[in-house]
């Protein structure tokens, strides 16, 4: 599966009608980027939205970021994929993760294995897919992200630094897919990038996953106090000019990153967000 470089992540789409969706993500494929990335959180069902993407789409890979395995059964998971699969060669990416809560209480470790199990023994009757179905594991820590490597063509992180890319690479060796979420903002004040990256990061700054995630990536209480320091928002939110960015990005993909997925944060979904997709692409690809 060929994901290029460099993609877009997004919570734009949930909050737009799927008509307005279909053309902005065609626009977005015609851009360049390989590949769009689509959160579960709050919005959309995972498999649902991945469909109404792949079908306004030619080319371009869509990828769950993440499909949370509370959500549904291993055997819904596994049919709903090999369905996209059969339907789109190559052309969709099933990114897992546990979510919350936890299903039935368990560590998540235990609960993705258990996930994986599941649904590697499904017996469905349809027809095999052409090119098998591609999966992607959410991990950060080095047993998940052993895991990824084991049982995944690798894995999708969110929300780190460079540095976590280079260990995370270590872990997965050379051959599994590293693909990583860098958030960026356009924006050359200081105060003000800050002030709207640590409203962007103020959720992940309170749920304890993410604050362990954070302490992993060598973060102490002072950095996570207050809304977070500049240290820790400046090395997950990419700000400034657009060279700037870019650096960010490249920096990434140095680090091991076989694809970044850029996040713009700071901006209204729609005609703002089109446009800072529109210059990035520029900058990328132009």
């Amino acid at each position: 599966m060929d994901i290029g470089r460099i993609g877009l992540w997004t919570f734009a789409f949930d909050y737009q009608p799927i008509s307005e969706v279909r053309r902005v993500v065609a626009e977005i494929e015609e851009l360049g980027y390989g590949a769009v990335w689509i959160p579960e959180l709050a919005g959309r069902e995972a498999l649902t939205h991945a469909s109404i993407l792949l079908a306004s789409t030619e080319r371009m890979v869509i990828a769950n970021g993440i499909a949370r395995i509370g959500d549904r059964s291993p055997r819904a998971t596994a049919a709903g994929q090999r369905t996209l699969a059969d339907a789109y060669p190559d052309r969709h990416l099933l990114g897992l993760g546990v979510g919350r809560p936890k299903p039935n209480g368990a560590k998540p470790l235990d609960a993705m294995r258990a996930y994986l199990d599941e649904m590697d023994h499904v017996e469905i009757p349809s027809p095999e897919p052409k090119h098998k179905p591609v999966r992607v594991l959410a991990a950060y820590g080095p047993a998940m992200m052993q895991l990824a490597a084991e049982r995944a063509s690798g894995a999708h992180t969110y929300k780190v630094t460079v540095e976590h890319t280079a260990w995370a690479r270590k872990i997965l060796g050379p051959d599994s897919l590293l693909a990583v979420e860098q958030a960026i903002m356009i924006e050359r004040d200081p105060e003000v990038a800050r002030r709207v990256a640590r409203a962007h990061l103020g959720y992940y700054l309170k749920t304890p996953q993410n604050l362990a995630k954070f302490r992993r990536l060598g973060y102490g209480e002072k950095d996570l106090a207050d809304g977070g320091s500049d240290r820790l928002i400046d090395a997950l939110v990419a700000w400034g000019g657009i060279d700037r960015i870019v650096a960010r990005i490249r920096a990434q993909l140095e680090a091991g990153a076989d694809h970044v997925g850029v996040q713009v944060i700071g901006v209204e979904p729609g005609d703002a967000t089109m446009s800072r997709w529109r210059l990035l692409a520029e900058a990328l690809f132009g």
